[in-house]
């Protein structure tokens, strides 16, 4: 990491007489609540941050002061987790010390909490550069309080519309969040998708990305949008005619964010990611200086890329599977290399930290194998069994449908999964499980997609569908476990209190 950053030098920190008392109360009644929580087997990963804020609500722009490399934020619908968790993997591998939401908690209390955490009782910050998830509803607060350096947004689909509404105003939303980056901040946006990529137009002159002359960076004038920035943003996305190429089933932004038009596809990657074009007013993908191409290799253990940047080419392998997967890494590496990370050590450290728990994460239990990935809209949950039924031999599934508010209560979404596909494949399925608190609208929608009912198990207990699971998968064979966000949480205490799991998981 290179570059200079506008932040405190942690040894000019204000000494401790020095700190407001108001800020200090808030600081240690937050890491009060966090020993606490912890010590009664709660995670305290938001408690501590609403504490603290209670008693002074700006502790979170006096501790986001702290790291002397700023912060990196990442937002978008899908893929928050795993990307965050592979972004400071790759710090770490810089030798660098990471302020990390890494349980997930990523609403404005999580992100406090955080850095409560990395901060001493004599509020010096420990951590040299944060990496942050960034609930979309929570962006416009939390960027203007920490002010980040460099904003990672993944991509943009329907989610919880019930708390989000509709997908234009959670964009908005997000733009919001990118008017309120640190002087000089960079934005690494998704190319493939025509939501996200349009957040560039209409940036603040200030923010910028890092263009070497003579490298692809310097394509980027000629990709940007007419009006929009040239070298304001950086752009990731996959250069590989092979991967996806499935229909845009699914699809949230099927026409022109200038016009209204409907797009033309080159190519689908999946869903409404891909290389488009407005046959109407010309607006197309912009190019991505940072791709992935040659995908291959890809399995139940990962994917080997193929990584191009304006800094070289890397071979690198994703610890985990699916499609959506490589688009995390790509993601994560090109943040790193916004944030100034060597080329080398972004694909040393892409290729060696695992997914995040529930993010395609695998584990034993009972000799068998358990693949766990979380669900939590239509375009996610098709690019999970896609990858599932991309692997060879018997599918045994036990999918978990919640309607608590961290899912979203409408759970009329299920109707957009194309869980058709199950059916067309009825000859692999040994059993789908449905469990959770609609179990029964799992098993309706199974019935409508086809499939046949003599695979349908309905067991609206976790602890009960998961003996079940294990008890019908065979030695050898993986039991495929598909759970909303709530869910999730919920069979992670029956499996560590079970012995399948040795300590915490990072969810």
């Amino acid at each position: 990491m290179s570059r200079a950053v506008a932040h405190p030098d942690p040894q000019a920190w204000p000494e401790l007489s020095d700190v407001r008392p108001k800020f200090l109360l808030a600081l240690w009644a937050g890491k009060l609540a966090m020993a606490l929580s912890r010590r009664l087997g709660r995670g305290g990963s938001s408690l501590p941050g609403r504490i603290a804020r209670r008693i002074e609500p700006r502790v979170l722009d006096e501790l986001a002061r702290g790291p002397h490399m700023g912060s990196l934020a990442i937002s978008g619908t899908n893929g928050k987790t795993t990307t965050a968790k592979l972004v400071a993997g790759i710090a770490a591998r810089a030798g660098r010390r990471v302020i990390h939401n890494r349980a997930g908690a990523n609403m404005i209390d999580g992100v406090t909490a955080a850095f409560l955490e990395d901060a001493t009782w004599s509020a010096r910050p420990r951590g040299e550069v944060a990496v942050l998830e960034v609930d979309e509803a929570s962006v416009p607060g939390v960027f203007a309080a920490i002010r980040p350096r460099v904003a990672l947004v993944t991509n943009f689909f329907r989610d919880q519309l019930d708390r989000y509404g509709e997908l234009n105003h959670t964009v908005g939303l997000v733009r919001q969040g990118l008017e309120r980056l640190a002087a000089g901040g960079r934005a690494v946006l998704c190319a493939d998708d025509p939501l996200c990529a349009g957040l560039a137009k209409g940036l603040a002159p200030g923010v910028q990305v890092p263009v070497a002359a003579g490298t692809a960076a310097a394509g980027i004038a000629a990709a940007a949008e007419p009006g929009g920035p040239a070298s304001d943003t950086l752009f990731y996305g996959l250069e590989d005619p092979t991967a996806g190429g499935a229909a845009a089933h699914a699809a949230d932004a099927r026409r022109c964010v200038r016009c209204g038009h409907p797009y033309e596809y080159e190519h689908v990657y999946y869903a409404h990611l891909g290389q488009y074009r407005c046959p109407a007013c010309g607006h197309r993908r912009p190019r991505p200086q940072v791709y992935a191409e040659n995908l291959r290799d890809a399995d139940l253990t990962g994917t080997t890329f193929d990584l191009v940047t304006p800094a070289g080419v890397r071979t690198c392998r994703v610890q985990a599977p699916g499609l959506y997967n490589v688009y995390n890494a790509v993601g994560a590496a090109a943040a790193a290399y916004a944030l100034g990370v060597d080329l080398d050590v972004i694909a040393a450290g892409l290729s060696e930290t695992s997914a995040a728990f529930g993010r395609m994460e695998r584990l034993k239990a009972e000799g068998r194998e358990v693949l766990v990935a979380l669900v939590k809209n239509p375009a996610g949950y098709n690019q999970v069994l896609r990858t599932v039924l991309g692997v060879e031999g018997p599918k045994n599934l036990l999918l978990l449908l919640n309607d608590l508010a961290a899912d979203g209560t409408d759970v009329s979404w299920i109707w957009d999964v194309d869980f058709e596909v199950l059916a067309a494949r009825d000859g692999e399925l040994n059993l789908v499980i449905c469990s959770g608190r609609r179990a029964e609208d799992l098993a309706v929608r199974m019935k409508y997609a086809g499939v046949s009912p003599a695979r349908i198990v309905v067991e609206a207990d976790p602890s009960r569908a998961l003996e079940q699971g294990l008890r019908f998968t065979r030695p050898g064979e993986v039991l495929y476990v598909l759970p909303t966000y709530t869910a999730m949480l919920e069979l992670r205490t029956v499996l560590q209190q079970r012995g399948y799991l040795r300590g915490a998981w990072d969810i």
